[in-house]
């Protein structure tokens, strides 16, 4: 059993007892339990049920397990024979959570 959520404007495919990374979560502390309403799709063994947009009374219960930041991305821009050059990096925050159950 699978469910396709929308989460913070990105569409996740998601199992029971999966780890999945999303956008950061500044108001969850770790170990905090969330719930995520907006579900697009279930998929049980032969039968699924897609929503017009959402699927009715389902969500999707999960928890908190870390949060970190993503490996460093380096941004470096140079302008030829002008003697321009700026470089810069940026780390991107996650939290990682973990799908407990898939409420239909």
């Amino acid at each position: 059993m699978y469910a396709i959520i929308d989460f913070k404007g990105t569409q996740i495919k998601v199992k029971k007892d999966q780890i999945v990374q999303v956008p950061y979560l500044k108001e969850h502390k770790v170990g905090s339990k969330i719930e995520i309403p907006r579900v697009l799709m279930i998929r049980k063994e032969k039968d699924t049920t897609v929503g017009k947009p959402l699927v009715k009374d389902a969500k999707v219960s999960a928890e908190v397990v870390n949060h970190f930041k993503d490996k460093k991305v380096i941004v470096f821009k140079k302008k030829r024979r002008k003697g321009y050059q700026k470089k810069q990096g940026h780390r991107q925050n996650y939290t990682e959570i973990k799908i407990n159950d898939i409420i239909n």
